[in-house]
């Protein structure tokens, strides 16, 4: 009974120890803005022994930069899965780094997106287009994280938009993304004009496209560039505008 009951005693100590520490350990966290973290055996396993160690102290700067280092040299190799992991290491250890989720998002939806295209060992195109687009969702799932992570920052979601203009093709997408960016503190006032340039490429949204064009047109002489009036006069035809409305 009594080896029992000193058993009981040393959990119950543990646990009066251990509580606060993962309190304060929990807090840190957020604090760091881990918000799509989860310290759980998984993260040990697609981190390794090195870098779960550094996730739980302060090295975890020092052991992303080392980790990017080795996922350059990745790339210039052309390895399209080790460079994959090892950005994930990376943003996983440091998510409040915007260039590590921008360089990780370039390498998967744009290089190896064209290294897949251009395999010449894949003789069927259907299966190379295949590949591409996995890249490109990779892409996109590396930026979305890391919106999630950074969602005050506007860089990544004018990369994002980026890619849904240049890779998917999608200009309602990639609208919203470059007028979130435009939104935020920080923005650039192109994302604005990039967002209506979008908007006026989209089916169905041609009235919108119209006012938000039209509103930039009449801020002033600096917005007037020949992509926007070159959108404005499309739209004026298909809109039927009268010729008394219409820009110069």
């Amino acid at each position: 009974m009594t080896r029992i009951a000193t058993v009981i005693l040393g959990i119950l100590l543990f646990g009066a120890v251990r509580l606060p520490m993962e309190h304060a350990l929990s807090n840190s966290h957020r604090d760091l803005h881990f918000r799509a973290v989860d310290f759980n055996l998984d993260l040990r396993e697609q981190l390794g022994q090195l870098g779960f160690v550094a996730a739980l102290s302060g090295f975890r700067s020092l052991v992303a930069d080392a980790l990017f280092i080795e996922a350059h040299v990745a790339w210039e190799r052309t390895e399209w899965g080790r460079v994959l992991l090892l950005f994930r290491q990376v943003t996983t250890l440091q998510p409040r780094a915007l260039l590590f989720w921008d360089m990780a998002a370039w390498h998967m939806a744009w290089n190896a997106s064209t290294a897949a295209m251009n395999d010449r060992t894949q003789p069927r195109l259907a299966l190379r287009i295949k590949a591409a687009r996995e890249y490109f969702q990779l892409g996109k799932d590396f930026l979305e994280r890391g919106i999630r992570n950074n969602p005050e920052r506007p860089e990544l979601y004018e990369a994002l938009a980026r890619l849904y203009r240049d890779k998917y093709k999608d200009h309602e997408h990639a609208s919203e993304f470059f007028a979130k960016a435009a939104a935020l503190p920080g923005g650039h006032s192109y994302a604005r004009r990039f967002a209506a340039y979008e908007l006026a490429q989209g089916p169905g949204r041609e009235s919108e496209a119209y006012r938000d064009l039209r509103a930039l047109y009449d801020s002033g002489e600096q917005e007037r560039l020949p992509t926007l009036l070159r959108h404005l006069k499309e739209l004026e035809i298909k809109l039927a505008i009268p010729p008394e409305r219409r820009v110069p």
